[in-house]
């Protein structure tokens, strides 16, 4: 159990550097372990950054899709209501022949009771969108109005519409019927 002293001086250098290599391999150890989490971090951090993006770029596409939908659907009734309309127009044109060509034999009431009904049917539809295309002294416009026939006039300029034959409608700025007019060549 004696230990001669050069066998413990030797002893302690074997030792020495056996703790300065675990120190080392500590320090490495202490060098490193913060790097993995950093980069850990990093990670996570990207992660986030692109699930954030994932994110708001669903949100813009979901919203962009809520708007295109309530455009399509308004779009949609006003085309339903257009053709609704489109069709009550036939009954409009009957309902000013029967006002414009009265006969003596039939009671003013009678009269009466068919411009009531007209006027109503005109209110109605004026309140969802329909109006009268008017040319009557105007210049002739082919998006508006279509010519049934030329006439001779000095009293009016040339292209300016002299008589109106069939109304035309606009419908909510869209024009579903042109008027039929004679115009001056």
């Amino acid at each position: 159990m004696n230990k001669k002293p050069d066998e413990a001086r030797d002893n302690k250098k074997n030792e020495e550097p056996v703790e300065e290599d675990l120190v080392s391999d500590l320090s490495d150890d202490i060098e490193q372990e913060p790097s993995e989490p950093m980069s850990d971090l990093e990670k996570a951090r990207t992660e986030a950054k692109e699930y954030l993006d994932n994110l708001q770029r669903l949100q813009a596409e979901f919203e962009n899709f809520r708007k295109r939908m309530i455009r399509e659907q308004s779009e949609y009734l006003k085309m339903a209501s257009q053709d609704l309309v489109s069709k009550l127009l036939p009954v409009l044109d009957n309902f000013e022949r029967a006002i414009h060509h009265r006969e003596d034999d039939v009671s003013e009431d009678y009269h009466a009771g068919i411009e009531l009904l007209y006027n109503q049917i005109c209110d109605v539809l004026g309140k969802e969108g329909l109006s009268v295309i008017d040319p009557l002294g105007k210049e002739f416009d082919p998006k508006k109005h279509e010519a049934m026939m030329q006439v001779e006039s000095d009293e009016h300029d040339e292209n300016t519409v002299v008589e109106v034959l069939d109304n035309g409608y606009e419908f909510k700025g869209k024009v579903i019927r042109p008027a039929k007019v004679k115009v001056v060549r």
